[in-house]
């Protein structure tokens, strides 16, 4: 947890928590600070960065992504928010919750592969996707 709250750092929450319950665990947000564009009822993952304060449009979660040759940044599919993830070609808010909700009930990510699982994710769209994300 970073940002405007009384305790910033690591903070280690149960499975389950939500970014409204690390923000609690970080001592709130500091005053005359809010939690802008935060969606407080958004589940966690484990390795993310939440950042309170920020401007709208920064990053929220941390995503560590390699650049690949063709300048595109890959999104790790364990960390990677929903917002972020509806930057990926044919993904919207929808397919974005179910890739968010896939990695929360099945604890992440193990390979890449697990995305032909979600729901609304066949051949094509995986062919599309294959490239653009890593775990």
């Amino acid at each position: 947890m970073t940002g405007k709250v009384k305790k910033p750092g690591l903070i280690t929450l149960p499975s389950g928590s939500r970014v409204a319950d690390a923000v609690t665990a970080a001592g709130g947000v500091r005053a005359g600070a809010t939690t802008g564009g935060l969606n407080l009822a958004r589940r966690l993952t484990d390795g993310e960065q939440i950042v309170v304060g920020a401007p709208r449009g920064q990053v929220q979660g941390s995503v560590s992504a390699p650049e690949p040759s063709s300048g595109e940044t890959v999104l790790d599919l364990n960390t990677a928010t929903p917002s972020q993830l509806e930057t990926l070609p044919g993904v919207g808010e929808v397919l974005a919750a179910r890739i968010a909700e896939f990695r929360q009930t099945h604890s992440g990510f193990r390979s890449i592969d697990q995305l032909r699982e979600v729901t609304g994710i066949g051949a094509r769209k995986f062919a599309d996707l294959r490239d653009k994300v890593r775990v």
